[in-house]
């Protein structure tokens, strides 16, 4: 690798970090051997610094899911009634007068295919509003409530279709924690944290345990209760170090056995405000050969960002893994964008 190969690198870098949304960045490239390997910061980030992955935690709460799917403790057809009382779900996708929400399966939470509406972002109440004044701590059952004012975006398994929505995720957690018998948090590190040897990676459980702070412009605004009610949909913290080793795993098949990636890589286009981005089970996928490339790009990218500048993807055809943050709430875009020049500029030089 010449110093020229890695500049071209460092200078996508250094063009996403001096825009005034940015404040403090980091990246870290690395092929599946370590052979190659590129460290980048900006600001205070570093290697070790605490960032909060945000929606890359839906990774964590995948592996669980196809760690119990191989235990035989779960089936991806299961539909999702088995776990919870009937009261609790009922009414939560009612679509055209008919109510779907006792039909349907992990595998419609999985895909992003249930069709559920996401309170993150939708409705006069949605909760970026909230917790862009104000932290709040919001329980799976209120979020369950919240849901069901809102209308589902198409019956499950509606051919073509998915929607990204947390609450499918939500919902994933409490399936992981009443199959393992555990807290979501024990969960993560019974199958996950212990066996790679993750010591600065963990799902905070209350007010002193460290959470990052986030940027929202320039405004430096701190939202414990927010990240710990977020759980198994995007509340789970790490290190740039510590993700590379996880995503490395999670796609090289050392949590789970690698084949249940070909019935995972069936892909669906998420909604048009998610971009390029497709859904398969559980990680996105950005294909680089459509019009976000001009057409000029080759493969796909796959993994998952968060919407707070996070990110963690995976691009095959040249065996390079992106990896980092650069910390920015008001755009979940950047992380995407930064993501596909990457690739870009490794399918040029490599």
């Amino acid at each position: 690798m010449t110093i020229t190969k890695t500049e071209k690198f460092e200078k996508i870098f250094n063009k996403f970090t001096s825009s005034k949304k940015i404040n403090e960045g980091i990246l870290l490239i690395e092929n599946t051997s370590g052979e190659f390997s590129l460290m980048k910061n900006y600001g205070e980030k570093n290697l070790n610094s605490p960032l909060l992955m945000a929606s890359i935690t839906k990774l964590f709460t995948t592996s669980c899911i196809l760690i119990l799917l191989e235990q035989n403790k779960i089936s991806l057809e299961d539909r999702i009634i088995k776990y919870f009382d009937t009261n609790i779900l009922k009414g939560i996708h009612i679509y055209n007068g008919r109510d779907y929400s006792l039909e349907l399966t992990i595998s419609d939470l999985l895909f992003q295919t249930s069709g559920l509406p996401d309170v993150y972002l939708e409705g006069e109440n949605s909760l970026i509003n909230r917790i862009i004044q104000e932290d709040c701590y919001i329980n799976f059952y209120d979020t369950i409530s919240e849901v069901k004012k809102l209308k589902p975006h198409f019956e499950p398994k509606k051919k073509g279709k998915a929607y990204y929505a947390d609450i499918n995720f939500d919902i994933l957690g409490q399936i992981v924690e009443k199959e393992s018998g555990l807290t979501l948090s024990k969960a993560y590190e019974k199958y996950i944290f212990k066996p790679l040897g993750l010591e600065n990676t963990y799902l905070p459980e209350d007010m002193y345990d460290e959470i990052p702070k986030i940027y929202y412009m320039n405004q430096v605004i701190h939202r414990p209760k927010f990240v710990i009610s977020s759980g198994a949909s995007g509340g789970c913290i790490t290190t740039a170090q510590e993700l590379m080793i996880f995503v490395k795993t999670f796609f090289g098949g050392k949590l789970f056995d690698k084949s249940i990636f070909s019935r995972l890589s069936i892909y669906n286009k998420l909604q048009t405000s998610m971009g390029p981005i497709h859904y398969g089970g559980g990680y996105m996928q950005i294909p680089l050969n459509g019009l976000i490339s001009l057409f000029m790009g080759k493969g796909e990218l796959i993994g998952h960002s968060g919407s707070i500048g996070s990110f963690a993807f995976y691009y095959p055809i040249k065996d390079l893994f992106f990896v980092g943050d650069i910390n920015q709430m008001a755009d979940a875009s950047l992380p995407i964008r930064l993501s596909i020049q990457l690739a870009m500029a490794a399918n040029r030089i490599f």
